[in-house]
């Protein structure tokens, strides 16, 4: 499954438009995943007639968001034996080994194999302590400047994975 990945759009305020290259290079893929701070849904539904799309909820948002269900705090998803996180804010620092779901303790979370995040507006693939953390980057305010930014394409096949970062301009 190919999924690409965005981040930090902050449309109206950054700019009025997703990037055109963005529709190339999401050409194909099978899922979106926006990592939050789309600011409107009206980014989701313009993303949608690329792919189905879900997005993190952002620090950020305008009040339409509010009861979008493609928008939650954060989606957990199992694709072709990979678990995925998507969450706007790094709040979750994996610094040791993968652990399994310890059935005495019903909070605990077996870490994913995939974080993908955003709010920093930088590009980022780091893999720490067994987990792959992926910031795309913001596709149109990256470092908080108002041009064509980066995204990121993640290829999922039977349990094996690979990110990669795109710069739109």
């Amino acid at each position: 499954m190919l999924i690409g990945l965005l981040s930090d759009t902050h449309i109206p305020e950054a700019t009025l438009y997703i990037p055109a290259r963005l529709k190339e290079v999401f050409q194909g893929v099978d899922l979106i995943l926006h990592g939050g701070d789309l600011y409107t849904t009206w980014v989701l539904d313009q993303l949608e007639n690329i792919a189905p799309v879900l997005a993190a909820e952002g620090d950020d948002e305008y009040p339409d968001t509010v009861n979008d269900k493609r928008i939650k705090e954060k989606h957990v998803l199992n694709i072709d034996g990979v678990t995925i996180w998507l969450k706007h804010i790094l709040w979750w620092w994996p610094d040791e080994p993968r652990r399994e779901i310890d059935p005495a303790n019903p909070d605990y979370e077996k870490s994913p194999d995939i974080l993908v995040h955003g709010h920093t507006h930088r590009p980022t693939i780091e893999n720490r302590g067994g987990t792959l953390l992926i910031n795309p980057g913001s596709a149109t305010f990256p470092y908080y400047r108002s041009e064509p930014g980066t995204v990121a394409l993640l290829e999922v096949n039977s349990g094996k994975f690979e990110a990669t970062i795109i710069q739109l301009a």
